[in-house]
């Protein structure tokens, strides 16, 4: 039976350009919902128990051989730990390559009249300042919702996303965690559709 929102112990709507962060208890599942499509959200996640212990792009990559995170991908932490399964995906594309735009990159890119444009390493160093870490936390995250092909050279090209309004992934917590999420600012390519906007972050308990 498909999940209700009105059933959900955590119901967040997270405004277009926001940081945000929730814990989600080992059992519990996270949903994850682009509302309007073509969204890009930076997540992170850590072991509420230890911030040490946190998602690693390169154990998640290897452990399941491909690129991309999709139904059956399980999360895994630096200490080779499975942090959360992924479950469910209506959208079918999810980086873990191409990292979080931050003010460097964006002057890199974009030119020097894009440096004060917010971005999600900004957003992260905020949210993650709340829980007592600082800049050194943060590290390669997941790019759900983003369409970053891979092409046989190793090149890698952000273009238009591929999700719709209502698309969601969904996750089983493995263990306690800390997920913390920049709803991705950026408005110099398409991967919001050069137009950011909010997205909706449910948790459910075990059934």
């Amino acid at each position: 039976m498909p999940r209700s929102p009105k059933t959900a112990v955590q119901d967040h709507h997270v405004a277009a350009e926001a940081p945000f962060s929730c814990r989600v208890a080992k059992g519990q599942t996270i949903r994850i919902v682009d509302s309007h499509g073509q969204q890009a959200v930076d997540t992170l996640f850590y072991n509420a128990a230890d911030f040490a212990e946190r998602y690693s792009a390169q154990d998640t990559i290897r452990t399941q051989g491909a690129a991309y995170i999709g139904v059956g991908t399980r999360i895994m932490s630096n200490e080779g730990n499975v942090m959360l399964t992924v479950t469910a995906d209506t959208s079918g594309r999810h980086d873990t390559c191409a990292g979080a735009c931050s003010r460097e990159s964006n002057t890199v890119r974009f030119g020097h009249e894009a440096s004060y444009l917010h971005a999600c390493h900004e957003n992260f160093i905020l949210e993650v300042t709340r829980h007592g870490m600082t800049r050194r936390d943060i590290v390669p995250n997941i790019n759900f919702f983003m369409n970053v092909p891979i092409s046989p050279d190793g090149r890698m090209t952000i273009v238009d996303g591929l999700s719709k309004p209502g698309d969601h992934v969904e996750m089983v917590a493995e263990m306690d965690v800390l997920c913390v999420i920049s709803n991705c600012p950026q408005i110099n390519n398409p991967c919001n559709g050069f137009d950011p906007t909010p997205i909706r972050v449910l948790v459910w308990d075990a059934e």
